[in-house]
């Protein structure tokens, strides 16, 4: 847990701080049922669990009086990746795009391989996500899913039109609250499942299927540190602060900006 470090000869008070980074989920594409679902955003935290199978960070280490960049990641659009998220020194990257007639872009979490050519799922970042889905049927009118934040994406089955299934995302409980973060796109096919839009603030990876495919979903950053201490927040940045069980805990949804804590 997050605790006051010392005073510097600076005067300034050295904080540790439990963090969790989502960066935002990659889009599907542009034709439907040939797009591979996109990557969920890179997850990193201090936390466990965090992505791609890894253990919890170390805490970040920030001091009193020092401006630290914040940007939360938006999601990709059609054919797009997702944008990387940054508190500090921490990066998550953005999740892959999907792909269409070709491979899934590798990013947080890779993007699912799209239909027609046997094209193989975009790589995921280690510690943040993991791989997409490859599409392994020739013709088949279907495309594998995009890797989440706690699981691969799913490949094409056979040549019955199956659609990859998403990467499933991880339950990281730092606010207070157990959410699911990071999970992968759904696959194009024509089983018709359509998928859904991507909810804000989860780095979901944007949905194929039959007949719609979707954009990424935005990511998220959160920061934990003692209620004897405050934060600074720039005017670029959309954030929220309670208070629980001695510690602040300040979610960013949106922007870019500066922080700093006194």
């Amino acid at each position: 847990m997050p605790i006051t470090l010392g005073i510097l000869a600076t005067g300034r008070i050295k904080l540790s701080v439990d963090f969790l980074v989502l960066a935002g989920g990659g889009g599907s594409n542009t034709i439907p049922e040939q797009s591979g679902g996109g990557g969920a955003g890179g997850l990193r935290s201090s936390v466990a669990p965090t992505g791609g199978g890894a253990s919890a960070e170390s805490i970040l280490t920030l001091e009193t009086g020092t401006l630290y960049t914040v940007q939360v990641g938006g999601g990709g659009a059609l054919g797009s990746n997702g944008t990387d998220s940054i508190l500090a020194s921490i990066t998550s990257l953005g999740g892959g795009y999907g792909g269409l007639r070709a491979n899934g872009n590798s990013g947080g979490s890779g993007g699912g391989g799209g239909d027609y050519v046997t094209p193989s799922g975009g790589a995921g970042t280690s510690g943040q996500g993991y791989a997409g889905g490859s599409s392994g049927v020739f013709g088949s009118d279907a495309a594998a899913g995009g890797g989440g934040a706690g699981g691969l994406g799913g490949n094409t089955t056979n040549s019955g039109q199956t659609a990859g299934v998403r990467g499933i995302p991880v339950n990281n409980s730092i606010s207070g609250v157990s959410v699911a973060y990071g999970e992968g796109g759904l696959g194009g096919g024509q089983t018709g499942l359509n998928g859904s839009a991507s909810p804000a603030n989860i780095g979901k990876g944007g949905d194929s299927g039959e007949s719609f495919s979707y954009a990424g979903g935005s990511g998220l950053i959160i920061v934990k540190y003692p209620d004897s201490r405050s934060i600074n927040v720039g005017g670029g940045l959309t954030a929220t602060t309670s208070s629980s069980g001695g510690f602040k805990i300040t979610t960013f949804t949106a922007g870019l900006g500066q922080i700093s804590f006194s």
